[in-house]
């Protein structure tokens, strides 16, 4: 009797045994199948996929102001990159030397040695899909994806280290034009004059008169010895509204040949913010102030407004009209587009 119920307990105690270890074999296979699931979410997220390099060169043209017209018109791609994103050999760049090293980088600036430029940027990351570039007063601010590393930002940079530094360098000239003094209306000062400086040499004289020299590059104002500077800054005005209903009279009818288009009329323009317009039944409006700027820049703004009497709108087809009477358009729209107001003289 004893002998048989010592064999039960034992046979029930190797039950028991039994079931606790299959329940915890059960439970290690669970918490293992998580550990791995839990270990493979982060893995999928940090995966290091390669920018399209499509994508990022659309990214280079739409910081420039124009950029559709710029693609169509100009270099379609950024410079030092074939069509398809690819970095090309190195050419002689036309760009003087820069000095990118700022004294006291910015906070959680970063540094990279392009050639013998050492440049200073902002990264900042985010949950766009390409990268973005771009440049301001502060200089070159880069926007990427959490998941793209450094060293593949900065062979991007590489890649398009001639389009960045023509930039950065266009950047600076706008800067330093912003920062050159005011004209000084006085005896000596200098008005810009279709392109070039005129030098104002002020005469105390009870005689109204205006003397334009263009081989000394003078203009001689004869005013009151009590005159004011407001009195000069009319003057001058008025002499320059003078000259451009001249000019503009003798430019308008070339063009308007040229493009097989009739203007019914023009008159001076003092907008702050255009250069010139044109209405559908041909009246043209042009700037006064253009003759601060060379001859062909006046050219291009006259040729401009009257393509808009065979296109009147932006597209690619009147585009195609300005060229076709204007070829350097595009270099004559950058340049206007790059004088500040603040850089020509305040009436």
């Amino acid at each position: 009797m004893p002998e048989r119920l010592i064999d039960r307990i034992d046979a029930l105690a190797g039950r028991i045994v039994g079931r606790i270890t299959g329940a915890m074999t059960n439970a290690m296979t669970v918490a293992r199948k998580n550990t791995l699931k839990s270990t493979d979410r982060p893995l999928k997220l940090l995966r290091n996929r390669p920018p399209d390099p499509q994508q990022l060169a659309l990214q280079l043209d739409l910081f420039s102001p124009d950029n559709a017209t710029q693609r169509t018109d100009a270099d379609p791609q950024a410079p030092g990159t074939t069509p398809n994103g690819a970095a090309t050999s190195p050419t002689p760049s036309i760009i003087p030397p820069l000095h990118l090293q700022h004294d006291a980088p910015l906070p959680g600036s970063r540094r990279i040695l392009l050639g013998q430029h050492a440049l200073s940027y902002q990264l900042r990351r985010s949950k766009r899909r390409t990268i973005g570039f771009m440049i301001d007063d502060d200089g070159l601010r880069i926007t990427a994806p959490k998941w793209v590393g450094v060293g593949e930002i900065e062979n991007a940079i590489r890649e398009k280290q001639r389009w960045i530094l023509a930039k950065l360098h266009e950047q600076r000239e706008r800067a330093t034009r912003r920062l050159r003094p005011q004209m000084q209306w006085r005896d000596g000062g200098v008005l810009p004059y279709l392109g070039t400086d005129v030098t104002l040499r002020v005469v105390a004289a009870a005689v109204d008169a205006m003397v334009h020299d263009p081989e000394s590059h003078t203009l001689t104002v004869c005013l009151p010895a009590e005159a004011s500077e407001q009195q000069l800054k009319d003057r001058v005005q008025a002499w320059l509204q003078r000259e451009a209903k001249t000019l503009f009279a003798a430019r308008l009818p070339i063009y308007a040949e040229k493009l097989d288009v009739q203007y019914r009329a023009f008159a001076l323009s003092s907008a702050t913010t255009q250069w010139g317009s044109c209405t559908a039944d041909g009246k043209i409006r042009l700037n006064w102030r253009l003759m601060h700027f060379a001859p062909p820049l006046i050219d291009y703004v006259i040729a401009h407004e009257l393509s808009h009497l065979r296109e009147m709108n932006h597209g690619p087809r009147f585009w195609a009209t300005v060229q076709s009477v204007f070829p350097e358009f595009v270099a004559a729209k950058k340049a206007l587009r790059d004088h500040a107001p603040e850089t020509l003289p305040a009436f």
